[in-house]
């Protein structure tokens, strides 16, 4: 029986130190009860709130976090309090076996403050024996209606009173229908692009107060300004009936993405006064699809307008220019059209009717020698025609009819600094484009002016 004792009371003191030691093998076993923080209260006024989570030692020995720190530091919107000791970053925490610990987190929100984005992100960082674990932080900046996966259903508006901030994404669902009212501002992260199964109707006026803008939701220096912010619009094969009127889409990836024939008489996409710029892949691309556009202009993206494998395409008074820039550079034309679509070795045809009339296709400062590209494959019908255009091209386009071509005579915008990223794409009072397009019975122009009795100007805007 002693024997007995002695051997319980020698297990018991070598379980004791065994606690008492650091575990310090990278496979030691921590977790934590979330991997990211949502901080979803709205402030109109300066505000704070605060969240927590907590960090398990899984082990049966100690174990010594050698950091826990704030990724953005004192510049931080959070703040974290690590087991009572205040951050940004605190170090050598030790954790009893099988015990854990709080960290707590507020952030402060100053929604009126200049520049404030409308989602403050940043994150923590937990150090323990060469590895590293990551928490992710989100709140609310700005006042706005902040949207995360959202799913339109039946027939809904939205108005001006506040902008619209959208997470996740946003989809209108099939045979349903969002307008958007005059004013509206929609603010997209990076990961949310705007998808429509049903319907989307944009009811802009020509005013800048009153244009409707998808943008970003970056509005800090340097991001505001750079192309791909987030993912743009995209029209899908149930989508049908859409209009969108004084809109400006800024800063996508791709601008808008129609694809899929229209399941009516009528365009899948019908675009009006519309500005598509600074997005890195297509401004406007379609997809065996039906797009009408007048009185648009597509600016500075990597391909302005791709219209491939086929489909209806009726573009009235655009103008599509582009100049390399500080983000990105200019080696695609500003408009190809073609009857296909290309999987490894085999290609599928479709057929393809485009017209082009009063529209300016412009670029410098970059590597393409051709900015109107057509390209027809196998049998199907390849119906494009261009008339009263300006053109920059070395080489004409194949397939194509065109008529009362101005070609390779600068369109002598107003004013191009791509140093100060200034462009105004209005005529000047030089320009060949001034007076010699046909009259298409459209009478007024992007920004809403009017164009003459006759021959109006080339391209979107009417020299006034």
């Amino acid at each position: 029986m002693k024997y007995i004792l002695v051997a319980l009371l020698l297990t018991g003191i070598l379980i004791s130190c065994k606690k008492e030691s650091f575990i310090t093998s990278s496979t030691a076993s921590l977790s934590t009860s979330t991997d990211s923080l949502h901080f979803d209260t709205l402030f109109t006024t300066t505000g704070s709130t605060i969240r927590y989570f907590r960090i398990y030692n899984n082990n049966n020995q100690k174990l010594r976090l050698s950091k826990v720190a704030l990724k953005g530091g004192n510049t931080s919107y959070f703040r974290i309090n690590v087991d009572g000791t205040q951050g940004p970053e605190v170090n050598d925490i030790e954790m009893d076996a099988n015990d854990s610990i709080y960290v707590f987190v507020t952030v402060k929100i100053d929604p009126t403050a200049a520049n404030l984005p409308f989602v403050v992100q940043d994150s923590i960082s937990i150090d323990y024996n060469g590895n590293r674990r990551w928490i992710q932080l989100d709140g609310w900046g700005q006042n706005a209606s902040f949207m995360r996966a959202k799913v339109i259903t039946g027939s809904v508006s939205w108005t001006n009173t506040v902008p619209y901030v959208i997470l996740g994404g946003l989809l209108v669902d099939k045979n349903s229908t969002l307008t958007i009212e005059k004013g509206c501002r929609i603010y997209l992260h990076a990961d949310a692009p705007f998808v429509v199964d049903g319907t989307l109707k944009v009811t802009g006026e020509k005013y800048d107060s009153t244009r409707v803008v998808f943008r970003g939701d970056r509005l800090d220096d340097p991001y505001r300004d750079f192309p791909g912010g987030w993912p743009g619009i995209y029209f899908r094969e149930t989508s049908k009936d859409n209009t969108l009127q004084y809109a400006n889409i800024i800063n996508a990836y791709q601008g808008i993405v129609a694809e899929k024939p229209s399941v009516n008489a009528n365009p899948k996409v019908f675009l009006s006064e519309c500005v598509v710029d600074n997005c890195y892949d297509a401004g406007i691309l379609g997809a065996q699809t039906n797009i009408k556009a007048q009185n648009c202009l597509v600016s500075n993206c990597g391909k302005n307008i791709f219209l491939g494998y086929g489909g209806t395409y009726d573009f009235s008074h655009v103008t599509a220019a582009t100049w390399s820039n500080t983000y990105l550079l200019h080696k695609d034309p500003v408009l190809a059209v073609t009857n296909y679509y290309k999987d490894g070795n085999t290609i599928t045809t479709s057929n393809c009717t485009a017209s082009f009339k009063n529209c300016i296709f412009w670029g410098e400062n970059g590597t393409t020698e051709d900015e109107v590209v057509t390209d027809k494959q196998g049998t199907s019908v390849f119906n494009v025609s261009f008339q009263n255009c300006l053109w920059k091209v070395k080489n004409q386009p194949a397939n194509v009819n065109a008529v009362n071509i101005t070609a390779n005579r600068s369109p002598e915008f107003d004013s191009i600094n791509t140093q100060l990223k200034y462009y105004n794409f209005r005529l000047s009072d030089r320009s060949p484009a001034l007076n010699i397009g046909a009259d298409l019975g459209i009478t007024n122009d992007l920004d809403g002016k009017p164009r003459p009795i006759g021959k109006p100007d080339l391209g979107c805007y009417e020299r006034q």
